[in-house]
């Protein structure tokens, strides 16, 4: 994620949080969690507000959250009551600590030719059989728009990179639509994949 992204995070955090904090994601957040132990440990990649965290917490789930930008991290530590680490994806170093990585909107705010680099991380830090979920907008353009950076994705380009790419097995890729009242009906792509190998 670039400074300029990171800097629109910093200065809007409070507006962002308001217009996603009750996003309902229930139905991706529900085809996650089935793939998990009960008590599983998840990395939230990018957690925002926090939303998907506390949902996760709230269904007996144990979460790392991380975010690259420190307000984010301020406003979501408040709300899940919980450290989180201000990191960024390039930064991260852990080793096969968790069950299950969430990435919810978050690695769309990298270039296309960082993603690869940035995925081998998160397939490191799961463990064996662990799940990912990751979700991009859907298109095909690399640009700014809106203060922020975005590579947008079609679900046969982001699943060759999750598969081809890094070595993840696909267990599905899916499309929905934006539950944002402003950006109502917006297409995503949707991935969901397992380590299934030790590295």
């Amino acid at each position: 994620m670039n400074n300029k992204t990171l800097d629109y995070y910093n200065q809007n955090a409070e507006d962002f949080i308001s217009r996603t904090v009750d996003a309902d994601m229930h139905y991706c957040q529900d085809k996650f969690i089935k793939m998990l132990e009960s008590g599983a440990y998840i990395l939230d990649a990018g957690c925002g507000s926090g939303r998907d965290s506390l949902y996760f917490m709230e269904h007996g789930f144990k979460v790392c959250a991380i975010d690259g930008s420190e307000e984010m991290c301020r406003a979501a530590a408040d709300y899940i009551g919980q450290k989180v680490e201000c990191i960024k994806f390039q930064d991260i170093a852990y080793e096969e600590m968790f069950d299950g990585v969430w990435a919810c909107a978050s690695l769309l705010h990298l270039p296309k030719q960082e993603l690869p680099d940035v995925l081998r991380k998160f397939y490191r830090a799961l463990k064996t059989g662990g799940v990912m979920y990751a979700s991009f907008k859907y298109g095909d353009k690399e640009e700014e728009r809106l203060g922020r950076f975005f590579s947008d994705y079609n679900l046969e380009e982001i699943e060759k990179v999750f598969v081809e790419d890094v070595g993840f097995e696909l267990i599905e890729g899916f499309e929905t639509v934006d539950v944002r009242p402003d950006y109502a009906g917006k297409p995503w792509v949707n991935v969901v994949v397992r380590k299934s190998v030790a590295n």
